[in-house]
């Protein structure tokens, strides 16, 4: 393996954490207070890794006086009280604390985050996990363009000072995939996330694993190459 210094880059929800069933219930308090009617579950997990405001420009369609900024601002409020209130859960997927801990103790390898969510949502959900320190940065929708814009990816290499060449997302949505391939950087697709693994090598995916523990061989052919 060469010995120069590398980035690996992870999606949050759908990758890291399995946020699903906290996503849908904030979705369903957030329609339901504008007596809108509720897109289908699918649809839903469908836009999962867009900022919120494309996010909710996508599932509104076009349509004329959709409130996208006023669903934002409720959807916010609708989740955050939903974490509090301690009812869902966002636990880690099976495998992600492992795989992170193994990565983290290299001293070859650096980790970073590169997510829709809010800087807040991120640091909670990894706060509850202990795992913000195993991540040298840490990219949000509050810092740049929403994916698949590569400005995320391109922030962390310029912070980790690591190039492209050296740099692999590791996301579960098509938008990560393009993200990464917009910024030049390689990308390995998730299997156990929301959008399917069609989506994943049709959007440029180098390879789609079906599990953490297939993470690192993956990797290490990446960076034998």
């Amino acid at each position: 393996m060469s010995k120069s210094l590398k980035l690996v880059i992870f999606d949050c929800d759908g990758t890291l954490v399995d946020s699903q069933d906290m996503i849908v219930a904030a979705m369903h308090h957030t329609y339901r207070a504008h007596g809108l009617p509720m897109p289908s579950r699918e649809s839903l997990l469908g836009i999962v890794g867009l900022s919120l405001p494309d996010a909710f420009a996508v599932l509104g369609d076009g349509r004329a006086g959709f409130p996208v900024a006023a669903l934002v601002a409720r959807y916010r409020t609708e989740f955050h009280a939903l974490r509090e209130g301690g009812k869902y859960l966002e636990p880690l997927y099976p495998g992600a604390r492992d795989c992170l801990d193994a990565l983290s103790a290299r001293p070859d390898v650096l980790l970073s985050v590169a997510t829709g969510k809010s800087r807040r949502g991120v640091a909670e959900v990894l706060g509850r996990h202990d795992l913000l320190d195993r991540f040298h940065t840490i990219q949000t929708a509050d810092d740049a363009p929403s994916k698949p814009h590569p400005g995320m990816v391109i922030a962390a290499m310029r912070a980790a000072a690591v190039e492209a060449a050296d740099t692999v997302v590791v996301g579960d949505t098509a938008f990560d995939i393009e993200m990464a391939r917009a910024a030049g950087a390689a990308a390995i697709g998730v299997s156990w996330g929301y959008h399917r693994p069609a989506a994943l090598h049709g959007a440029g995916a180098h390879a789609v694993i079906e599990d953490f523990s297939a993470l690192l061989p993956a990797l290490e052919r990446m960076w034998t190459r």
